[in-house]
């Protein structure tokens, strides 16, 4: 009974992180609020030295990003799962997709799909303003910003957390990012700083676009029912986004942000063919086709341009902005995607991630940003440029007043933009629940009703204050040290793939000199036998308990006498489990375990669509499932079994030590 008291007593939450990422959280909302005028200008002029200073750095530093992650992707490294290699994904890829577009941008999309392209198109870096080559100019730019480099951001983030998680068992928190470079450390105060510096960045940047984001909600029901543009109005969509967000994220992944993102999907996709069918159908195809030949045909030039032999500020108040701004969410964003990604291949993940987001995002933009510049330029539709020019909050509105149903279409983009908060808000108060709990996913109800309404009453706190720019500049400045550790931590993963590819390709070596089945009395007919039988669960359960197991028990009998620390485990599922060293964290692990397929439709006596199951004793290793069944095989034959696979991962570590 005491021993379940204390059980019951234990957090489920880290202390260290959570209470002082709680207490520098109120510190810094107190300093923006009380003294917003010298945190503006503080945070402004770290912002202003970084990019004076360290452009540089910011494009270098996303260029080797996107090729790093373009690499893995193509690289012999792709097909090492983000898991063990028997694992498959969690999710059906669209429902995948559904949610990487929620969290990754969504709400974006709806703020800056009519306004920038507008805004490039009127007041262009290299042209004269409100031309044709102004309009191409504007797209290209968008797309640069919107496309490749942003999600590879998002990706390498990913990646790291997946691989080390999933792969080697690390916490998923951003701590086990930084484990190629300071290994157990990461448990101690340098991680929980890392884990503290994720939530601050979290909550905040959350925060900041409920605070910004509602402006474009409170302008929508202003355009469409007369709703007063107002602080109390705005604080009182801030507290039912929140509520909303807190509900689903109480909910669950796999139920309130599942469903939630897949019908964001649904809206974005619906709107979108509205768009494309009442606009000028012909000319967003013609556009799209173009803009993405401009993109990809400048994308290397683009990535490294400085602007430095005709200095400008378009460069800090655009590309390094944005930079800036990804690599901040970048930590919130990437432990999403990589809690949501487990089992995927490298390549499959990059794809994934990289190509078909950013592809709808593309299109996103040409069908809202080419059709709202045909209507200034062509059409002489004055009026939507001067609304984008005096509130960009106002664009999409603005732009969807122009076409037939526009109260219902508005409608629907209210119900978007409210929909895309919502997910961003319960995404990230699912992320910071986890960064303060150390990777667990299945924590109290509280502790996330806990994060969810602290990132609504931080966003009132701010909008009441007017301390939202302040912070917001201060999230990006906290790009800089992220980047710099990020950097490390992709050096790290090279390193780690690296040894995990020389492992994969010894198990396909025969180093050990083991007769096989077939040489023994009798082997080629047990093993005929083998082949065409098709064993119940219960026969391979039996086969482990009768042949697998004492197998384990003699080899690990054998190496205590040398000196080893090993043991042998029973499983629930019916398996056995031989180890060497501590049984948390063991050195080699050799598992025999009863896995289910379907019976094959040529079986004999198999009825068409019957639906019957066969089970095969199969291998697992610490890298996962090995597609190995030895069922039938004789008690030395698994033990030689057993000595190959010793006998490899010994000859790895001789290769990478």
């Amino acid at each position: 009974m005491t021993g379940q008291g204390e059980s019951a007593a234990r957090p489920t939450f880290s202390p260290p992180v959570f209470w002082t990422s709680t207490l520098l959280l109120l510190v810094l909302v107190l300093y923006a609020s009380l003294f917003q005028a010298n945190a503006q200008w503080l945070f402004a002029a770290i912002q202003g030295w970084i990019i004076t200073n360290l452009s540089w750095f910011y494009i270098l530093a996303v260029a080797i990003i996107l090729g790093t992650v373009v690499f893995l992707g193509m690289s012999r490294y792709g097909d090492i799962k983000l898991g063990p290699d028997h694992s498959e994904p969690d999710y059906a890829n669209t429902t995948w997709f559904a949610m990487l577009f929620s969290a990754g941008m969504g709400i974006g999309l709806m703020f800056f799909g009519v306004a920038e392209p507008v805004m490039h198109f009127l007041n262009p870096p290299y042209a004269d303003g409100q031309t044709v080559d102004a309009a191409r100019q504007a797209m290209r730019i968008t797309f640069f910003h919107w496309g490749l480099h942003a999600w590879s951001i998002y990706a390498i983030v990913a990646l790291i957390l997946a691989y080390f998680s999933y792969r080697h068992g690390l916490p998923l928190t951003l701590r086990s990012a930084l484990y190629p470079l300071i290994g157990e450390r990461i448990y101690g105060p340098i991680g929980h700083a890392v884990d503290i510096f994720a939530i601050i960045g979290t909550v905040l940047g959350v925060a900041t676009s409920l605070g910004f984001g509602v402006s474009q909600i409170n302008t929508g029901l202003n355009v469409l029912f007369g709703v007063p543009v107002s602080t109390p109005v705005q604080i009182g969509l801030i507290v039912i986004t929140t509520a909303l967000a807190t509900l689903s994220v109480v909910s669950g992944l796999d139920k309130g942000v599942r469903r939630l993102s897949e019908l964001n999907l649904g809206l974005a996709v619906l709107l979108m063919l509205t768009v494309i069918i009442l606009g000028p159908t012909v000319l967003i195809l013609q556009t799209f086709v173009e803009n993405t030949g401009g993109y990809l045909s400048e994308i290397v030039s683009r990535t490294l341009n400085l602007n430095a032999y005709r200095p400008t500020d378009w460069i800090g108040g655009w590309t390094l902005f944005y930079w800036g701004w990804w690599l901040a969410w970048s930590p919130f964003v990437g432990l999403f995607i990589a809690r949501i990604s487990r089992g995927r291949t490298i390549r499959e993940f990059v794809s994934g991630v990289l190509l078909v987001p950013a592809g709808f995002t593309l299109l996103w933009m040409t069908v809202f940003g080419n059709t709202a510049i045909h209507m200034i330029l062509t059409e002489g539709i004055t009026d939507l440029a001067a609304a984008v020019s005096q509130d960009s909050s106002l664009a999409l509105f603005a732009f969807l007043e122009h076409f037939p149903f526009a109260s219902v279409i508005s409608m629907v983009a209210i119900v978007m933009v409210v929909v895309f908060f919502v997910t961003s808000a319960d995404s990230g108060a699912m992320v910071v629940d986890m960064l303060a709990s150390g990777g667990q996913d299945q924590t109290p109800v509280w502790q996330r009703v806990f994060w969810g309404a602290s990132m609504g009453l931080v966003a009132i706190a701010l909008l009441l204050a007017d301390g939202l720019k302040a912070l917001q500049t201060a999230t990006i400045a906290s790009a800089l040290p992220f980047t710099i550790a990020l950097l490390f931590s992709m050096h790290g993963l090279l390193k780690a793939l690296k040894l995990d590819a020389t492992k994969r390709g010894l198990r396909h070596q025969s180093l050990s000199l083991t007769p096989p089945t077939t040489r023994t009395p009798g082997g080629w007919q047990r093993r005929l036998r083998g082949l065409a039988m098709f064993p119940r669960r219960s026969h391979v359960v039996r086969f482990i308990g009768e042949v697998a197991k004492p197998a384990c028990l003699a080899v690990a009998e054998e190496w205590r006498k040398q000196g080893y620390v090993c043991g042998v485990e029973d499983r629930d599922d019916g398996g056995v489990r031989l180890y060497i060293g501590p049984a948390e964290q063991p050195e080699f692990v050799y598992q025999v375990r009863p896995h289910a397929y379907a019976m094959p439709s040529f079986v004999m006596g198999s009825e068409p669509g019957e639906e019957r199951k066969y089970f095969r004793a199969q291998v697992y290793l610490r890298e996962g499932g090995q597609d190995h069944d030895v069922m039938g095989w004789s008690r030395e034959d698994v033990i030689g079994d057993i000595l190959d696979q010793y006998e490899r991962h010994m000859h790895f570590l001789h290769l990478v030590g």
